[in-house]
C-alpha cells in the first residue's frame, strides 16, 4: 500500500520512530527504507533499454542482464540486453541522425552542446549516486566526476566554432587551394566502467562537435549512469538518431558495429588486450579508430622535493578510483634520499583512509568494483608476497565488511624491477615502493616498459621537470601535480597505450 501509493517511507520513518520508538517497529521501518531504495533503483532501469531514434525502447527479445551494488553484492535492478535487430535499428538510426545533425550550423550544435553541460551541472547529485551505486567510487568522487563531465562538454562546444579550415597559395595561377574538414560520419563510442559518465562524454561530445552521430555502448557493469547523462542529452534538444545507446554484451555488440559499413569512426577506451582484438577488427574495413588503453604510471619523486607534499599528492592521485584508473600511478620511484621520509609520511595517510559504502559520509575508499577485480588484487598481493616484497600496510580485507567488494589500500616495500607488479598493471589500490640514485637511471627504468599513458614527476628544478618531461616516454607527463586529466588539454598514450587523443582542441 505505501509503495502504490507513493507515500515517502523516510516519513512515516520519522513519524513512528518518535511516537512508536520500539525495537520491531525501527527494524521493519529500516527494512522498508532499504525496499524503496531498491524498488526505485529497479525502476529507474525500467524507464530505460535501448536509446534508440530519440527514445527508449525495449530490446527486441525483452532480455535483461543483473547490474551489481560493488558495496553489498545486491543486484540493484535489471537493465536492457540489446539484441543483433536492436544494433541494426541503432545502425540506422544513427546513418538518418548523421544527415540532420552534419548539416546544422555549428552554432546551433555549439548551443545544444553547451546546453547538456548545463542541465549535467544541474543533475550532478543523481548522476553521482548512480556512479556511486554501480561502480563504488565514494559520492565525492562521483560528483567530481560528473562536474569533469560537465566541463568536458562545455569545452567541446566552445571548439564546435572553431573547426577552422585553411586557404593555401596555389603554384598555379589561375587555381585556388581550399581544405575543408567534413564529419568522418558514425562513430562507435565503446565505454568502460570505471569512469562510465566522463569517458562517454569525452567520445560524444567531440563527436557531436564535429558534426558526426554516435552510437555508444556503455559497460554492462555501469549502465545506469550513461542512461541518465542519455537522457539529458535528449532533453538538451539533440535531434532523433543522432546520439544512441545500445546496453548488453560488449564483444556481441562491438563486433556487429565494427562489421558494419555504416561505422566510419571507433573510439575505445579499455585494456590493451581488448584494443587490440578491436583494432584486428577495424583493420579490414580500415576504420579510423582512436584507443586509450592500458597504463602502468611511473611516479618519480627527486631528492630535492617535501615529502609531504608529495604524499599527500600521492593519496590523491593513487587512491581515486581505489587505483581502478588508467592514469593511476602504479611504479612508485623514490630517490633512496627520500625514501623513507616519503614512505613513512604516505604510510601514515594512508591508514587513516576511511574505507566503506560510497554513500555513507566521510568515506573515501570504496570496494573494488567487480568481484574480479577484487580477486586479481588478491592474487597479485599474493604474488607480490612471494616474489619477496614487504607490506607495509593493507594485504588483505579490512575487517567487518561481511559483504561487498572492499580491500585495503596496500603499500609495498623492497620491490624489484622484475616483479610481476612492475611490469603488469594492478589496477587497484597496490603500491609498489622502489628506489633509485641517479636521474639517467630512473628515466631509463621508468621508460623500461611497453605502455605509455601518463607518468608523475616530482622536484623543485626547473632543469630536472623539464628534462625529465621531455624524456619520459608517455602521452602525459604531470609534473609536481596528481591532476593530468582536464578538458582543456589533449588525453592519450604511446606505445601499446594506444594513439590518438581526445581533449584539447580539435
Amino acid at each position: 500500500s505505501i509503495v502504490s501509493h507513493h507515500v515517502k517511507f523516510s516519513h512515516i520513518y520519522s513519524f513512528l520512530k518518535k511516537d512508536y520508538n520500539i525495537p520491531s517497529f525501527k527494524l521493519l521501518l529500516n527494512k522498508l527504507l532499504k525496499l524503496q531504495l531498491k524498488i526505485e533503483i529497479f525502476d529507474m532501469y525500467k524507464k530505460f533499454g535501448q536509446f534508440i531514434d530519440g527514445k527508449w525502447q525495449p530490446s527486441e527479445k525483452n532480455e535483461t542482464y543483473e547490474v551489481i551494488n560493488p558495496a553489498n553484492e545486491e543486484i540493484i535492478g535489471h537493465a536492457s540486453k540489446a539484441t543483433p535487430v536492436d544494433v541494426d535499428k541503432a545502425l540506422k538510426s544513427a546513418e538518418k541522425g548523421l544527415k540532420v545533425w552534419k548539416k546544422t550550423s555549428p552554432w546551433k550544435r555549439s548551443s545544444i552542446i553547451r546546453k547538456i553541460a548545463d542541465l549535467i551541472r544541474e543533475k550532478q547529485d543523481v548522476l553521482a549516486k548512480w556512479l556511486t551505486l554501480e561502480v563504488g567510487k565514494p559520492l565525492v568522487e562521483g560528483k567530481g566526476e560528473v562536474g569533469s563531465t560537465a566541463d568536458i562538454f562545455e569545452w567541446n562546444s566552445e571548439e564546435t566554432k572553431r573547426i577552422y579550415g585553411q586557404t593555401v597559395e596555389s603554384r598555379f595561377e589561375n587555381t585556388r587551394i581550399h581544405v575543408y574538414y567534413q564529419p568522418v560520419g558514425v562513430v562507435a563510442a565503446l565505454v568502460p566502467w570505471n569512469f562510465p559518465v566522463i569517458l562517454a562524454a569525452r567520445k560524444i561530445s567531440t563527436a557531436l562537435a564535429a558534426g558526426c552521430s554516435v552510437i555508444c555502448k556503455p559497460d554492462v557493469i555501469t549502465p545506469g549512469s550513461v542512461m541518465e547523462m542519455m537522457n539529458i542529452i535528449n532533453e538538451a534538444g539533440v535531434p532523433p538518431g543522432v546520439v544512441n545507446l545500445l546496453s548488453g554484451d560488449p564483444a556481441k555488440i562491438s563486433s556487429q558495429l565494427i562489421a558494419s559499413d555504416i561505422i566510419k569512426k571507433i573510439s575505445i577506451t579499455g585494456s590493451t588486450r581488448v584494443g587490440k582484438l578491436i583494432l584486428k577488427q577495424a583493420a579490414d574495413k580500415v576504420q579510423r579508430v582512436t584507443m586509450e588503453l592500458s597504463g602502468h604510471a611511473p611516479f618519480i619523486v627527486f631528492n630535492d622535493t617535501d615529502t609531504e607534499k608529495v604524499s599527500e599528492m600521492a593519496i590523491a592521485a593513487k587512491f581515486r578510483n581505489n587505483g581502478q584508473v588508467c592514469i593511476s600511478p602504479s611504479r612508485f620511484y623514490i630517490h633512496e634520499s627520500k625514501k623513507d621520509e616519503f614512505t613513512k609520511s604516505f604510510v601514515e595517510k594512508t591508514k587513516k583512509l576511511k574505507i566503506g559504502n560510497g554513500l555513507n559520509e566521510g568515506v573515501q575508499l570504496g570496494p573494488m568494483t567487480t568481484k574480479k577485480r577484487l580477486e586479481e588484487i588478491e592474487q597479485m598481493v599474493e604474488t607480490t608476497k612471494k616474489e619477496g616484497a614487504k607490506i607495509l600496510c593493507g594485504g588483505q580485507k579490512p575487517s567487518g565488511f561481511n559483504k561487498g567488494y572492499f580491500y585495503e589500500p596496500t603499500i609495498f616495500d623492497n620491490v624489484k624491477d622484475d616483479f610481476t607488479i612492475m611490469k603488469v598493471e594492478p589496477f587497484g589500490p597496490l603500491v609498489p615502493i622502489t628506489t633509485f640514485k641517479h636521474f639517467d637511471e630512473v628515466i631509463k627504468r621508468a621508460n623500461n616498459h611497453e605502455l605509455g599513458l601518463a607518468s608523475y614527476v616530482f622536484t623543485n628544478s626547473m632543469e630536472k621537470a623539464h628534462k625529465a618531461s621531455e624524456l619520459m616516454e608517455t602521452g602525459i607527463v604531470a609534473v609536481n601535480t596528481p591532476v593530468v586529466a582536464v578538458a582543456e588539454a589533449p588525453f592519450g598514450g604511446i606505445k601499446q597505450t594506444g594513439y590518438g587523443r581526445e581533449g584539447g582542441s580539435m
